[in-house]
Order: structure tokens, then C-alpha cells, then sequence
């Protein structure tokens, strides 16, 4: 006896299933050290009379990510200060998908520095 057009289909079993989900943006590992309290709190300061409410908020993504997002990515480490440091100042692409983070030249290095330190201090 074939199969045929008597043989009980799921409705199921007819949806094509989805693709899985790739992470494109994982977290790195790393060695995380800590934030002094009140490099972070200058940090905050810097970010409220800057833009960069623009274009992030805390907790959830807006053009570009969250706070909370970019600190659950990076180790909290010099090496990272430094890097995301030079990302606000000099901007640039591709970190977080397609949105384009505009350069900041007007920041000092350290203040950049600081605001690094705010937002990685949001680690949970």
C-alpha cells in the first residue's frame, strides 16, 4: 500500500522551518578589572552633556546599541578603555551591524576614556 493522498499531514510538518538565529555580536572574553567609583560617575556626567543619547539609551537598543548591550560585550580592561575610547572619537561601522557611529573629535582622549568606563560599568 502506497502513501498517498489519504496519508494524514500535519499542518506542521507543510511550514518551512525557520532558519536558526546566528549571534553575530557575542560576547568577548576577556579579563575584567574594576571600575573606580568615581571614574565611572565622571564618565556619566560627560555622556549627559555630550550626544550620545542621540543614538543610545541604557537599556535597550536605539540606532545604535545600548549601554547595557556594549557592556555585556567588552572585558572591562584597559585594553578596551582604549579601544572604545578611540571608537567614539574616530567613529566608524560594523561592531553592531549596519549603523554608523559619527566621530566625536572634539573629545580629549580621556574623557572618551571615561565615558568607556561609565558605560562598562554597567556589566552586569
Amino acid at each position: 500500500m502506497a502513501a498517498g493522498c489519504d496519508s494524514p499531514v500535519h499542518k506542521d510538518d507543510q511550514l518551512p522551518k525557520p532558519a536558526p538565529k546566528v549571534d553575530y555580536i557575542r560576547k568577548i572574553e576577556g579579563r575584567s578589572e574594576k571600575i573606580a567609583l568615581k571614574e565611572a560617575q565622571r564618565g556619566e556626567v560627560l555622556i549627559a552633556y555630550a550626544d550620545c543619547y542621540t543614538c543610545h539609551t541604557k537599556e535597550k537598543r536605539a540606532k545604535g546599541p545600548a549601554f547595557q548591550a556594549i557592556a555585556d560585550r567588552y572585558p572591562v580592561n584597559d585594553g578596551y578603555f582604549e579601544l572604545l575610547a578611540l571608537k567614539i572619537i574616530k567613529g566608524g561601522s560594523g561592531a553592531w551591524g549596519n549603523p554608523v557611529m559619527s566621530p566625536h573629535q572634539d573629545l580629549t582622549e580621556e574623557d572618551a576614556r571615561m565615558m568607556v568606563k561609565y558605560i562598562l560599568s554597567l556589566k552586569k
